[in-house]
């Protein structure tokens, strides 16, 4: 059963009822309101307390190889355990897998699909020679080596390890390109094996190219796929929508050279290609190509290399590489100015105090957070349409990215990097907006590259532009964009009416839309999406957030239109939906004809996307209060909510694994901990964050709950650590929570700083008992947009227990 009101008031601290709240303000409330100069413990170079390793274990799926914030190139390792045509992780990484492959050339952070998307080209340092096909090696048995951890390291835009074999890399990178130091045994054939064939999902085509007498060695690979392999709607991603390119020039001549395809080895041969298919396993096993190069190390063991991408051409590669790395860069050279690029960019937000177990958390979440969205032009500006031709990016952009994890980004990642970095986060509105206009005024939910992929469900980018416009981003085509959102959540499309990709991948990104608008939630035997319930709950997220988007930008008809459509939500809670223990009133999904969708279970997925209905049921973040009101008031909901984070004996059940309860690997209900600020016990809020983010989160490579997601994990860290969250999509309003560190200052380019002062922050002061806003007593949970907008100073006291009576009168609440 859940928590009663006597085991509440236990659990959340027995004097908190007595506390008087002028004796609290005056003892948590000292001294002046505090600059935004940084505390004198702020890390200068954050970079020391990133561990790439973090998440590369416990299904974090991140990867720790070389890379800069927003890079387009990602060169990291891709394991095996003994399949060519798998790899040990979803992100081509896993900590435990110590064998590899190659070092691959690009990656996505936290793809949830297995193998997930890209791990395009791995270059392999092979000692030995080079006597049978390298994809004939069906188990990597012979062209890949062991390595221990003792010797590999991961910094920011940097990574080396030494292989069992006696090889070593050294690898760091600038945007677009990067540099390399190779180093073998000098008694032994030293090879560089171009697999060009072998990304993570396999591909359509590839070509390698090798050029003697200009040491030079290019070529590319057709392929896409992202959760191709997926059982539910996967097969219809099975697709190639990107060409990579890539030039590398090398600073010594070649010994040998040769090319493979499929079981054939052709020594001495300089041109080769072919594909290996999307299949896996025995139905991909053999077939692949490639290309190598051999140098004689009898004087000399150390082989350079300078490499280029790009997604539009070989010669947009070798631009991208002389616009951005000199011709005798070294290595060190190289990796020193990623290290500059990187403590620029983690120095957005400067915490000062804390353990260095917490600064290495923050930073690597940091990090993680913006590692995203990725570049896809050129240092020219050209890049790949969703409409399969070269484009240009727009007058007054700064560059083309991709790579949008929308259902998952939402929710935490893309407010932080609207809050840190805005002029990104306006290139990138603009970016998602061309390719909407490229691919037919489709708006896709999980962008790759260039390409539509369809995967999860709802509209995350109506949710995502809305985001950036109220938290003040303007540097897109923010009334075009919002038109084309708009038309594609009223004006019916065919896509909508098919079930290809389902339920999964579906096509149509507004699912049987002429149906929705008619019956005002999406019919689970109709829906044509993952699950009606889920795709109701997405959908009225996204069309509040269009409501509010419309609101600012004076389109009142539209903005009363859609700010309705946020309350559907309504029309699939059940009150009478029973647990069967005495609790009533669950989301569940409904079919055309009204009728419920049976047999229920509040720990089912029927009708939902990776979730069950105990966990969705919180998922209306844009209208908490009728949320509580249908559940028979805010009372009765923080009870329920109570026993979502606790077991039936009061202890904590935060760590997942119960489908009744808290999930902290996956996003529906990664806001709930937040939710009891509207439901007036804000201390519950702070107690239930910091227990997540003690025992949940850490350091070390398991120290993620679950899949990373293009940084969302890492943002939903950064933002609690801070002891601010993202109230709702379309929405500039921040709740507030207990801050980790004694002193925090988020750097908000064109704008006021915001200074985080919590003087009494440590493991023994876990409650807030006052907060001060620009030096005035600010008795709310939240806080409006004006602090973004002018920035200014929260100054939080912190005390050992709960004061019950801080921010919980009705008319003050999050609405």
């Amino acid at each position: 059963m859940v928590l009663g009101s006597t085991g509440v008031a236990r659990r959340f601290g027995r004097r908190a009822a007595a506390l008087a709240l002028t004796t609290a303000l005056a003892a948590a409330l000292p001294g002046p309101v505090s600059s935004a100069a940084d505390a004198p413990d702020t890390p200068a170079h954050p970079t020391a307390y990133v561990d790439p390793l973090i998440g590369t274990t416990n299904g974090g799926n991140t990867y720790p190889g070389a890379t800069l914030p927003y890079g387009m190139i990602a060169w990291s390792p891709t394991s095996t355990r003994g399949d060519q045509t798998s790899t040990g992780a979803a992100n081509g990484y896993e900590y435990n897998a110590t064998r590899l492959r190659g070092l691959s050339l690009t990656h996505v952070n936290g793809a949830g699909c297995n193998p997930g998307a890209a791990g395009d080209v791995p270059i392999m340092p092979f000692v030995g020679d080079v006597t049978s096909s390298p994809s004939a090696d069906t188990t990597d048995s012979v062209y890949a080596a062991n390595f221990s951890h003792a010797d590999e390291r991961a910094v920011p835009g940097r990574y080396s390890v030494g292989l069992d074999s006696g090889a070593r890399a050294d690898l760091a990178v600038s945007k677009r390109a990067g540099v390399a130091d190779f180093t073998f045994p000098a008694d032994k054939p030293a090879n560089l094996l171009f697999r060009t064939s072998n990304s993570l999902n396999g591909s359509e085509d590839a070509h390698v190219e090798i050029d003697r007498a200009g040491r030079k060695v290019s070529g590319w690979v057709l392929t896409g796929a992202f959760c191709g392999r997926r059982a539910n709607g996967g097969v219809n991603n099975r697709k190639s929508y990107y060409r990579l390119y890539f030039s590398a020039s090398f600073d010594r001549a070649f010994s040998t050279t040769g090319t493979w395809k499929d079981g054939t080895l052709s020594p001495g041969a300089t041109s080769g290609g072919g594909g290996e298919g999307y299949a896996t396993g025995a139905d991909r096993a053999g077939r692949g190509s490639g290309g190598w190069v051999g140098f004689d190390t009898s004087s000399d063991n150390d082989v350079r290399m300078r490499l280029g991408i790009s997604y539009v051409s070989k010669a947009g590669a070798e631009a991208n590489l002389r616009e951005e790395i000199a011709p005798r860069s070294s290595v060190d050279q190289v990796a020193a100015a990623g290290t500059r690029a990187w403590d620029r960019e983690l120095r957005s937000v400067r915490v000062g105090g804390g353990s260095t177990a917490q600064r290495t958390a923050f930073y690597t979440a940091l990090y993680h957070s913006l590692m995203q969205p990725n570049l896809v032009s050129d240092t020219d500006g050209r890049y790949p349409g969703m409409d399969g031709k070269p484009q240009r990016i727009e007058r007054g952009q700064g560059a083309q990215y991709s790579n949008f994890s929308g259902w998952d980004q939402y929710r935490a990642q893309i407010q932080l990097l609207a809050l840190l970095k805005p002029r990104i986060a306006g290139d990138f509105a603009q970016s998602l907006y061309n390719f909407a206009r490229q691919n037919g005024g489709v708006w896709d939910r999980w962008v790759h590259i260039n390409g539509p992929t369809h995967v999860m469900t709802g509209d995350p980018t109506a949710a995502t532009l809305a985001t950036f416009y109220a938290m003040g981003v303007r540097n897109f085509d923010y009334r075009g964009a919002f038109d084309s959102l708009a038309r594609q959540a009223t004006v019916p499309h065919p896509d909508g009416l098919s079930d290809a990709g389902c339920p999964g991948q579906c096509t149509g990104q507004r699912p049987n839309l002429a149906q929705y608008l008619t019956s005002q939630y999406a019919a689970q035997d109709v829906c044509h999406c993952w699950g009606g319930a889920a795709e109701t709950l997405e959908d009225s997220v996204a069309d509040d957030a269009l409501g509010r988007w419309a609101k600012l930008l004076g389109l009142d008809e539209q903005a009363a239109a859609f700010a309705e459509r946020g309350g559907w939500w309504r029309n699939v809670f059940n009150p009478g939906a029973t647990d069967g223990a005495g609790t009533t009133g669950y989301i569940q999904a409904r079919n055309l004809d009204g009728s419920w969708v049976t047999p229920f279970s509040p720990g089912s997925d029927r009708g939902f996307a990776q979730g069950t209905s105990a966990t969705y049921t919180w998922m209306v973040p844009q209208d908490v209060q009728g949320l509580a009101e249908a559940m028979g008031g805010r009372e009765t909901a923080a009870r329920r909510l109570d026993g979502f984070f606790h077991k039936p004996d009061g202890s904590w059940s935060v760590k997942g694994g119960d489908a009744l309860r808290y999930d902290p690997t996956n996003e529906p209900g990664i806001h709930a901990p937040w939710l009891y600020n509207a439901l007036g016990q804000p201390w519950k809020t702070q107690a239930t964050v910091r227990q997540i983010l003690d025992t949940v989160y850490g350091t070390g490579p398991a120290g993620l709950p679950g899949n990373d997601d293009l940084g969302t994990m890492s943002a939903w860290y950064v933002f609690s650590a801070l002891g601010l969250y993202p109230q709702t999509p379309g929405s500039g309003n921040l709740l507030l929570g207990a801050p980790l560190f004694p002193h925090a200052v988020v750097d908000r380019p064109g704008g006021g700083d915001i200074v985080i002062d919590a003087p009494s922050a440590d493991a023994g002061h876990p409650y807030v008992s006052g907060v001060r806003l620009n030096g005035r007593t600010h008795d709310r949970s939240w806080t409006d947009g004006g602090l973004l907008r002018t920035g200014g100073t929260l100054r939080f006291g912190l005390a050992a227990e709960p004061d019950t009576r801080w921010a919980t009168a009705p008319g003050g609440l999050p609405r």
